[in-house]
């Protein structure tokens, strides 16, 4: 099994989920959060003051899928949150050792 876990731009979201959906992910985590990479934030008037915006909004999915799911679900999430504009998020893989589902008791792959 394998972690995937995505940041990509928010407003891409509802696209990303729907188009994972459409390949079988039956579900998945997303959390909101903020962070800067090569995009380096931006700068905003507040009151007649410019501020400094290092942590831009994003959205993070966290999702455990088979090994044989792994490559589907990566090109999936490459195409839908693409916009080719900078900050449009990265996807890292990991390795997950054990599953289990908390209200059966059911582990590994049975329990995703």
């Amino acid at each position: 099994m394998k972690k995937i876990e995505a940041i990509i731009k928010p407003f891409k979201l509802d696209e990303v989920r729907e188009a994972l959906s459409e390949i079988g992910i039956m579900g998945m985590t997303a959390t909101e959060v903020k962070g800067f990479g090569r995009q380096k934030g931006h700068t905003e008037l507040y009151r007649g003051a410019e501020y400094i915006v290092d942590f831009l909004p994003k959205i993070k999915l966290d999702i455990i899928v088979s090994d044989k799911m792994v490559k589907k679900v990566v090109e999936t999430i490459t195409k839908t949150a693409q916009t080719g504009k900078i900050g449009d998020g990265k996807i890292f893989i990991m390795n997950v050792e054990e599953a289990i589902r908390i209200r059966t008791g059911e582990k590994g792959e049975s329990a995703i």
